[in-house]
């Protein structure tokens, strides 16, 4: 069967009655639950998997799809009302989309996260449909070491997320290594810096770190700080993106897009990482980097846009080789399974309304959710209008309920409130907290992978520079820790040489 009579059947599948009806369930709940802190599309999707039990196979994964997808729009809103991400994915969203809040751009910002959403969905649709096979064959050649050079190319670039002082950066990056490494040693089951403390063997969740980092350290801000600037900051302002805006957007929207699928077809990478490799990359590019984390455009459109797309190139080795390339999609593996569908290479054949069917949901959702969206931002950007004591009091609810939602134990809690305390001190003494959060979520994955390539090489280094993709992405990962500190040496030069003249 070929793309566009596959398409076609899938279609049939999408556009039936049942097909949009379950579509437009998925997307409306992802959306909600995207929204509420603690509650992420890994939740919404096993609370389906009983829900889907004896369904037709095509239309329970339109519905999941639509719940996965749905919630990475979702988590926006929170992250640029209220500081608070929804979902990890939106994380990177809150750097820029908060800032804009506070400058009453709310309504322009949440119309860029719904517009970048959409178009970065779409494109990774797009490649979805064409080159899932080719993709899947690429994604299944990276092993342990071409994964431990790009979570190291990723984190050279972490003077991006600096305001300033790259020393601040690496230490923020260091403690959030040092975070990651709590809980039980994977390979060896050894307890590491628990403390005799059972509840952090199974390590610290990340919701924790972020909400406590973020949402709470701004709320303490806010507490403490009570003569807040309350002119714009409860102002929604314009939804209309004028032409410059969609000018300066456009081809961030389109390479970020690109970076996200690529990211989300690679197995276990995910959304997260994408948005904040796209915001770094896109902060790196600008001409303007000084503007990033104080209410850039770029810097809602990047992580949106990406996270997106990679929750369409999470679908690549899902639906092609049966390998779920993140754990929303390894849930929704086991729901196949559940199902009587078995994922992998004999998928298109044996089943092609499952394969194409949720394919094409996925462009009508992406359409349904900027319908969905759009009008919706007036009434969810009213959050703003509500008296700044109760609106400080209803996040640290939120948060503690999103929290308690995950483990059902008091212990976080204290964690929460602890990181809370950090986060309002780094502040204080402006130490970046975003370098702290990406350093925790690549520090497990990194690690790892270092140690599966040294023991798969004996534990040769030269497993690295042996293999091709990881030796290049080795060598990119030096050129950009390297390439701004001669531009620093050569800046400071400069100076040296106007005032001896």
């Amino acid at each position: 069967m070929d793309v566009f009579h596959g398409l076609l059947s899938g279609f049939e599948v999408a556009l039936s009655l049942h097909g949009l009806l379950f579509v437009l369930i998925g997307v409306t709940v992802g959306t909600f639950i995207g929204m509420i802190p603690g509650l992420g599309p890994i939740t919404a999707i096993a609370v389906m998997i009983p829900i889907t039990y004896g369904m037709d196979p095509a239309l329970a994964l339109l519905l999941m799809a639509g719940v996965y997808y749905g919630a990475a729009y979702g988590g926006a809103s929170s992250s640029i009302l209220l500081n608070a991400p929804g979902t990890s994915e939106a994380v990177a969203t809150s750097f820029d989309g908060y800032p804009m809040a506070k400058q009453g751009k709310a309504g322009k910002a949440l119309a860029t996260a719904a517009i970048a959403s959409f178009f970065g969905g779409t494109i990774s649709i797009i490649f979805l449909t064409f080159l899932a096979p080719t993709l899947a064959k690429v994604a299944i050649s990276f092993g342990p070491p071409e994964y431990f050079a790009l979570m190291l190319m990723g984190l050279t670039a972490l003077s991006s997320l600096s305001d300033g002082s790259t020393i601040k950066a690496l230490i923020s990056a260091t403690i959030g290594f040092m975070i990651a490494t709590v809980g039980i040693d994977s390979q060896t089951g050894t307890p590491r810096f628990t403390f005799g403390n059972a509840h952090l063997l199974e390590g610290i969740d990340f919701l924790v770190l972020a909400l406590g980092l973020f949402a709470l350290a701004e709320v303490t801000s806010l507490i403490i700080t009570r003569k807040e600037k309350v002119g714009k900051s409860n102002t929604i302002g314009s939804l209309k993106l004028t032409k410059n805006d969609f000018k300066e957007i456009t081809p961030t929207v389109g390479r970020q897009s690109v970076l996200g699928f690529v990211i989300g077809v690679l197995p276990g990478a995910g959304g997260t990482i994408a948005s904040f490799l796209a915001y770094i990359s896109e902060k790196k590019l600008s001409k303007n980097p000084d503007e990033f984390g104080k209410g850039a455009i770029r810097g809602v459109a990047a992580p949106e846009s990406a996270n997106n797309a990679a929750s369409g190139g999470a679908f690549v080795p899902l639906l092609s080789l049966g390998i779920p390339g993140s754990g929303t999609t390894a849930v929704m593996l086991g729901a196949l399974m559940v199902l009587g569908i078995q994922p992998g290479p004999l998928l298109m054949g044996d089943h092609p309304d499952v394969f194409w069917g949720v394919i094409a949901s996925m462009y009508i959702g992406n359409i349904l959710l900027l319908v969905l969206n759009l009008p919706l931002i007036p009434y969810i950007s009213k959050v703003l209008k509500v008296p700044r004591p109760l609106l400080t009091s209803l996040v640290i609810v939120f948060c503690l309920i999103g929290v308690y939602g995950i483990s059902f134990s008091t212990f976080d809690l204290f964690l929460l409130l602890g990181f809370g305390v950090l986060g309002y001190i780094m502040r204080l003494v402006h130490f970046p907290a975003s370098p702290l959060l990406l350093a925790f979520i690549l520090g497990g994955m990194m690690e790892q992978s270092f140690r599966q390539a040294l023991t798969i090489s004996n534990g040769s280094l030269s497993i690295f520079f042996t293999n091709p993709i990881a030796c290049v992405l080795i060598i990119i990962a030096f050129a950009s820790f390297l390439v701004p500190i001669f531009k620093t040496l050569r800046r400071k030069a400069k100076v040296d040489q106007s005032v001896d003249m």
